[in-house]
């Protein structure tokens, strides 16, 4: 009888740890490969609604440039320099995305008189890189991509990084935890903390699991062992403290994927030179595509403000 026990007691352990590794390996997949949109797809997309003219982007004097990741992954890098000046804006795109995306900012930003580099986050686009990592793999990337800007450039460039959601908070990251060496940054709807984006977006798929601590504390402990990193070390609310170069905040007030409160969690922690912008129209993201003259005042009220 006891061996009967103990054999129908180990089975049942063996079982629930089957049943928890799977459910790990579950999470952390849904996190290391959230789907990523075709270029094709979004090539379309921005062309349809005229936010990419192609003759008028395949006209501008361009150079597509492989930078070497650390991670021993090559990062497919577009420099545009229409202009004889010294002065860039690097552009980050959010999760699912790629370079095609940041194009609409790009225009803009040439608009002001800068020039531009775009680039394919890994695993997005061209570049290559296994998983994503919400910034805390992508921040050292972008690293990356700065010292190329320098090298060629030189040490008395000028320029600004500008990021969108994932792209926004690897911004914040790469200037509070690695180097804070632009000369401006511009985080437009970032989370504050991944952890706590993840707790939010597990909180609205209530169906998906009820106990979103359980599966965070789940998700964290594979993704550490699957992908080498902690969760907890994406943080961008601890990077922002340590940012002393000037930040503009945009956030749309009904994000639906990303709450506002996240960017007016980072402006009030952000020390020195800052500015605000809450958009009041757009969902995740389109602050720029619903409110496009107020984008574009506040970015020249920014950079006037800090004589830029």
């Amino acid at each position: 009888m006891k061996k009967r026990m103990l054999f129908i007691a180990s089975a049942v352990v063996g079982a629930a740890g089957a049943l928890t590794a799977g459910v790990g390996v579950y999470l952390s997949n849904r996190i290391m490969y959230m789907a990523i949109k075709k270029e094709p797809v979004i090539l379309e997309r921005e062309i349809s609604a005229k936010r990419l003219i192609q003759n008028e982007y395949d006209a501008l004097p361009k150079e597509e440039i492989w930078v070497q990741s650390p991670h021993g992954y090559l990062i497919k890098t577009i420099f545009v320099h229409p202009h004889p000046s010294k002065r860039y804006v690097i552009f980050c795109h959010g999760v699912s995305e790629n370079k095609v995306n940041s194009i609409k900012y790009m225009n803009l930003f040439l608009s002001k008189g800068f020039n531009a580099v775009i680039f394919d986050h890994r695993r997005h686009g061209e570049s290559g890189g296994k998983t994503t990592s919400y910034g805390f793999y992508e921040k050292l990337d972008l690293k990356s991509v700065v010292d190329t800007l320098i090298e060629r450039e030189g040490e008395d460039v000028i320029f600004g990084i500008h990021g969108e959601s994932m792209g926004a908070a690897t911004a914040l990251l790469y200037a509070g935890s690695v180097e804070d060496k632009a000369d401006f940054y511009i985080a437009d709807c970032p989370y504050s903390d991944f952890g706590e984006q993840l707790a939010y977006m597990i909180h609205k798929e209530k169906d998906y699991v009820r106990s979103s601590k359980l599966a965070i504390s789940l998700a964290a402990f594979f993704i550490k062992l699957r992908d080498g990193y902690s969760i907890h070390s994406v943080s961008p609310k601890e990077a922002t403290a340590h940012i002393q170069n000037p930040v503009l905040f945009i956030h749309s007030k009904d994000d639906g994927f990303i709450p506002s409160q996240m960017t007016e969690q980072l402006f009030k922690i952000k020390k020195g030179p800052k500015k605000l912008f809450i958009a009041d129209k757009g969902d995740h993201a389109q602050s720029f595509v619903a409110n496009e003259e107020e984008y574009s005042r506040c970015i020249d009220e920014f950079l006037r403000e800090n004589s830029l």
